[in-house]
């Protein structure tokens, strides 16, 4: 008996998507249903070929409950109607209503959101668990200085992931920004005893490219990031880039900070706020811009 599962799953990924429950069905896939009805493949390759063909959007079919009254065995009349169709003696449209009857007996079992969100988290929990153990494998270095040189990397990579968790991402060109929102570590609004405005913003960025990049601000009146009132430009009182950069080779990641609040000179201005005004932090980098809303009422 031929096996051509494999096969049939490496075409599908070049197969056009229908876009309504009964869009007309490739005619290749027509294929499928002869091999079944002759017995190249057999009963589960085939059952197994129409999950994936929903799965993947090629055969549209109509959200179908599983019925109390499950089976092991495909109705011999389904198997008649893969035949028809395949020959062109019966339509898509009832060619699915087969797939339906399969799919309620229980024998074609179609991915859901939510298994689909269930696997993206197991993966999550895999990375940071696999992450954590290599970190405890460091711990069995004598040697301090190795030991060292084994915990930072992986600690460096644990405090990226966890940060990406739950952030907000921008795709800016070559960066990509993570934004945990106002309120979290970092990013804090308050108005000091002397009744100065200040307002703290922390974010990731990292350099998702093939080549180097550089984030810029050598000082308040160039500087690549302000925030905006809807009429007038803030700029920094202070911000951790090294000499008016920051610099990330393909695949790094670095948290930086920039404060507004007081005038320190340099062409900077005085933080003001207003609460009947909406606040924006604005990117405007070389390769690309963004703005991020802040709530600060």
């Amino acid at each position: 008996m031929k096996i051509k599962t494999t096969a049939i799953a490496a075409v599908l990924l070049l197969a056009p998507v229908g876009s309504y429950a009964y869009a007309e069905i490739p005619d290749w896939i027509k294929n499928n249903a002869s091999w079944w009805a002759d017995g190249t493949i057999s009963e589960f390759e085939f059952l197994a070929g129409v999950s994936f063909l929903i799965d993947n959007g090629i055969i549209k079919v109509p959200p179908t409950a599983v019925s109390s009254e499950t089976s092991d065995m495909v109705p011999a009349w389904v198997k008649n109607s893969a035949t028809w169709w395949a020959d062109g003696i019966i339509s898509d449209e009832e060619f699915v209503n087969g797939i339906q009857h399969l799919m309620s007996l229980g024998l074609i079992h179609v991915s859901t959101d939510e298994s689909h969100e269930m696997m993206a988290g197991n993966s999550a929990d895999s990375e940071l668990a696999s992450l954590k153990a290599e970190l405890e494998k460091c711990s069995e270095i004598i040697k301090a200085y190795k030991r060292i040189d084994c915990e930072k990397p992986l600690k460096h990579a644990i405090v990226i992931y966890q940060y990406k968790q739950d952030s907000e991402k921008f795709v800016v060109g070559p960066i990509t920004y993570y934004w945990k929102g106002m309120g979290s570590k970092g990013n804090t609004f308050e108005i000091s005893p002397a009744g100065q405005p200040i307002l703290s913003i922390r974010m990731l960025a990292e350099n998702t490219s093939s080549d180097i990049a550089a984030l810029n601000c050598t000082s308040p009146s160039i500087c690549s990031y302000d925030v905006w009132d809807g009429s007038k430009s803030f700029k920094y009182s202070g911000m951790d880039f090294t000499s008016g950069q920051i610099v990330l080779n393909p695949g790094d990641s670095r948290e930086f900070n920039i404060l507004f609040g007081p005038n320190i000179g340099y062409g900077g201005t005085e933080f003001e706020y207003d609460p009947l005004k909406s606040y924006t932090f604005r990117i405007n980098e070389q390769f690309g811009s963004a703005s991020i809303s802040l709530p600060l009422g």
